[in-house]
């Protein structure tokens, strides 16, 4: 027998960028899909489509109409499961829920890494820690997708019905797998790259979160000493105006490319050396994923999602405390030696391969969901 679920979030492009291969398994299994978030986005695997005006600050008035829009919604509707992402559709799909869970509806949320967590600002713990220890008494199922929130979860006496632990969101191994020699310098040629450039690539957001000004002045540290480098940067957002203009003060402007949001990166993953990443905080992040399953060693900073995915020695490293002279160290030391990159490549993408493929975690969240699943189609046949 059918069921109904609705998928909520922030904004629709969370759905479109992680979860179409989770909403396809529901269609096929007969159930019917419906999603609410902000925006106008078209979705595959999509019954119904509901357009919220939730804004990503907790604070924003905004949210009260978009809670009154989604209660409606949910009490017309009468799902079977709520699967909500994001913290403030989390929290708004929680808070709407709240009567339908009484006479049966499972809901479930996925914490994409914790606001708050080891070295987040003091105001993240202050804002965010206490919202989400409050609406997990809301939750039947709190999935976390990095082992440190899964023990904050367990050590902060987090009160959902249940905690679950699932590796991310998958990465599509058949797709971002690495290229050839002559693929790759094929590939170069077209990008306007030399074979004997060494190039370091990272796809982010422009933010202060992303941090890019540490990998511009780290490839300022060794231009002279690895002349062939060249930093290419993917993605737009707020800072990316003072990462060129931090760019220009060095005179790294034939070092340091900037090409804008792209669509593209697969390819671009496929022309490069190192997969480098300066980020303060990570959930479980989906770009070095696909970096790894390319077959790319990995520099990296210091946070939680880093640290779940790179093994120092292993598949590239974590720097710890910000440190742009370390950083570049790694990046020379990697620059001198081929065989290691392939050496670090080749483990990263059998990290991918056995435990976060799509087709891994999509058996994890499987289990998962038929668990609720059966439990709905339990209740749906005793009405009946």
């Amino acid at each position: 027998m059918s069921g109904k679920i609705l998928l909520c979030a922030t904004v629709d492009y969370h759905f479109s960028a992680f979860h179409l291969p989770y909403m396809k398994w529901f269609k096929e299994r007969g159930w019917e899909v419906h999603v609410a978030a902000n925006g106008e986005k078209d979705l595959p695997y999509v019954d119904k489509k509901y357009h919220l005006p939730i804004q990503r600050s907790p604070f924003c008035r905004a949210n009260i109409d978009a809670y009154r829009k989604l209660k409606g919604i949910i009490e017309e509707n009468q799902y079977n499961l709520i699967h909500c992402h994001t913290p403030v559709g989390g929290v708004l799909a929680r808070l709407a829920a709240r009567e339908v869970r009484k006479t049966g509806t499972k809901v479930l949320y996925t914490a994409h890494g914790f606001h708050f967590c080891k070295g987040a600002p003091i105001l993240n713990w202050m804002i965010y820690y206490p919202i989400e220890k409050k609406f997990a008494q809301f939750t039947d199922c709190l999935i976390t997708i990095n082992q440190e929130d899964y023990q904050t979860a367990f050590t902060h006496q987090f009160k959902a019905e249940r905690i679950e632990h699932v590796h991310g969101v998958g990465v599509d191994t058949s797709h971002f797998q690495p290229a050839s020699h002559h693929e790759k310098n094929e590939l170069r040629k077209s990008y306007g790259y030399n074979s004997d450039d060494f190039l370091l690539f990272y796809g982010a957001e422009f933010n202060q979160n992303k941090n890019q000004q540490l990998l511009i002045r780290s490839v300022n540290e060794i231009k002279s000493k690895v002349p062939n480098v060249k930093l290419v940067l993917a993605g737009d957002g707020p800072l990316l105006a003072d990462c060129k203009e931090l760019t220009q003060k060095l005179s790294l402007e034939k070092i340091v490319h900037f090409l804008g949001y792209r669509t593209d990166m697969k390819s671009l993953l496929s022309i490069s050396d190192v997969a480098v990443a300066s980020s303060l905080r990570e959930g479980l992040p989906v770009n070095i994923m696909e970096a790894m399953a390319c077959g790319l060693p990995v520099v990296a900073t210091d946070n939680r999602g880093h640290r779940e995915l790179i093994k120092n020695d292993r598949n590239g490293w974590v720097i710890t405390d910000q440190d742009e002279k370390e950083f570049s160290e790694k990046i020379k030391l990697l620059s001198r030696d081929p065989e290691l990159r392939k050496s670090y490549g080749m483990s990263g993408r059998k990290l991918m391969e056995s435990t976060y493929s799509l087709t891994k975690v999509l058996e994890e969240k499987s289990k998962l969901y038929s668990s609720y699943m059966k439990e709905q189609e339990g209740v749906m046949w005793a009405v009946h």
